[in-house]
């Protein structure tokens, strides 16, 4: 009988590890002789002949001068979007004082600290992995955190005149050769950029260029142009990763809860 259990549990747990698709290869890839995949093959296109930017990514690891790559394996720009900025990023004063008091608090107010959305910028270098859905009207980005998804727009609509505010804003695309140009307005006044706080307003508009390079690599290059919190645009350039062979899997912030209590800071 105690033989029977163990192969009962044993059938089980193996049936939910192969469920989810963790380890399940992707299809339609280029592969190579020991049949891994050729991360350096050419960028896949769409039948209307863009580039497909579809695929499970990851933001790559970037260290900053100061900071060691093992603090932050997924790319500085989750802590500081300024981090490879000659000067940082050009804070207004009052913005500059609220970031350093958030940073020296440990971010210990971050609304991420307390389950809510990390809005669209985070949503691109927050660590837990995001999937591209490219459709010929609508590219959809899914994140494991807090199972999230924001939308992105191709189908020649205009940008509303008078947005109800949100986390992700409202964004609109357009192809400009090989490059997804995505403008995006509407976003809620408060909103952090990075741990350290870096605040953004509602007045911010925020201009995207997405480029895969190859198969393997996807570029995003970032403006934000915010004159409440910042003294001019700028420009910050990510490079995704593709993370081929698996899939997304499911994480709900609150579930089982215990830690905001403890959140001091200094």
């Amino acid at each position: 009988m105690k033989k029977t259990l163990i192969a009962v549990l044993v059938a089980i747990a193996t049936t939910t590890v192969s469920a989810q698709w963790l380890n399940y290869p992707t299809p339609g890839i280029p592969r190579l002789a020991d049949g891994k995949p050729n991360l350096s093959a050419s960028a896949p296109r769409t039948r209307e002949g863009t580039p497909d930017l579809s695929g499970i990514w990851q933001l790559e690891a970037a260290p900053s001068p100061s900071d060691s790559p093992a603090d932050y394996p997924a790319g500085v720009e989750f802590r500081n979007m300024g981090a490879r900025l000659k000067g940082g990023l050009p804070y207004q004063p009052w913005a500059a004082a609220l970031a350093k008091q958030r940073t020296a608090d440990l971010g210990k107010d971050d609304p991420v600290s307390y389950c809510r959305p990390a809005g669209a910028i985070r949503l691109l270098t927050y660590p837990p992995y995001r999937k591209i859905i490219q459709t010929p009207g609508v590219l959809v980005i899914l994140s494991e955190r807090d199972v999230t998804f924001r939308q992105i727009f191709t189908d020649r609509r205009p940008l509303p005149v008078d947005p109800n505010p949100s986390w992700n804003g409202y964004s609109t695309g357009r192809w400009e050769k090989d490059t997804l140009v995505v403008e995006t307005i509407g976003f809620h006044d408060g909103i952090w950029l990075d741990r350290n706080g870096s605040p953004m307003t509602d007045a911010a508009r925020m201009t995207e260029r997405f480029r895969r390079v190859n198969l393997g690599k996807l570029e995003t290059e970032i403006t934000i142009d915010d004159p409440k919190a910042y003294t001019k645009p700028w420009t910050v350039t990510l490079t995704h990763v593709l993370i081929p062979d698996t899939e997304l899997l499911e994480y709900y912030c609150l579930e089982n809860e215990k830690d905001v209590t403890h959140l001091v800071g200094r």
